[in-house]
C-alpha cells in the first residue's frame, strides 16, 4: 500500500456494481482499471495517480464473489482497516447498480462511515432504466441518507450521463479546483 499522504477518493461497492468502469469513465481511459463480467475480478487495493499525490482508489468488491471464505474475510479486514484508518482518504464513492438499489452491505458501509467521511452514492447503469424510474430510485436513495456530507448521483458509462457531477465531487474532495 502507498504511504498515507496526499489525497485519495476511493470507490467501493458490491462485486460487479461498476466501480472499475466508473473510474475508467472518469479518467477517460478505457483500460486503466481491469473490468470483467465475472464478480470479484479486483482483488487488491489499486491506486491510480491523477496528479502528484492525488489518487483514485479502486477497492475490491464486497458481497458475491466466487472466492473462498478465507479470502472474503481477508478482504473485509483490509477494506475496513483502509476505510477507517486511512488519513489521506478524503471521500468515498459507493457504487451501486441502480437496478438493485442500496443493499444491506451498502447500507452497513454508509452506517459505518457516514459521519466520519464524506460519502457519495453513485447509481450506475442508469441507461438501463427509464427517466421516471431513475428519479424514483434517486429519491429513495436520498431518503436513506442522513448526513450533510452524503450525496447521490447517477452515471451511465454508455452515454456519460452524470459524469460531470461525479467529476465535480472528486475534484472537490481532491482539491483539484
Amino acid at each position: 500500500m502507498l504511504a498515507d499522504d496526499g489525497a485519495e477518493v476511493a470507490f467501493a461497492g458490491r462485486s460487479n456494481s461498476g466501480k472499475s468502469s466508473a473510474i475508467n469513465c472518469l479518467t477517460r481511459q478505457k483500460g486503466l482499471c481491469k473490468t470483467s463480467k465475472t464478480p470479484g475480478r479486483t482483488q487488491l487495493i489499486n491506486f491510480f495517480e491523477l496528479v502528484q499525490d492525488k489518487y483514485l482508489v479502486d477497492l475490491p468488491g464486497y458481497g458475491f464473489a466466487k472466492v473462498s471464505k478465507k479470502m472474503r474475510n481477508h478482504w473485509d479486514q483490509v477494506l475496513s482497516t483502509y476505510l477507517l484508518r486511512r488519513q489521506s482518504l478524503r471521500g468515498l464513492v459507493i457504487v451501486v447498480d441502480i437496478r438493485r438499489g442500496i443493499s444491506d452491505l451498502d447500507q452497513a458501509l454508509v452506517d459505518l462511515l457516514g459521519h466520519s467521511l464524506p460519502l457519495h452514492i453513485l447509481l450506475t447503469k442508469s441507461d438501463k432504466l427509464s427517466r421516471s424510474a431513475i428519479l424514483k430510485v434517486v429519491a429513495k436513495t436520498e431518503a436513506q441518507l442522513e448526513g450533510q456530507q452524503q450525496s447521490v448521483s447517477t452515471l451511465s458509462i454508455l452515454n456519460r450521463q452524470g459524469l460531470e457531477l461525479l467529476e465535480q465531487k472528486c475534484r472537490q474532495w481532491l482539491e483539484l479546483d
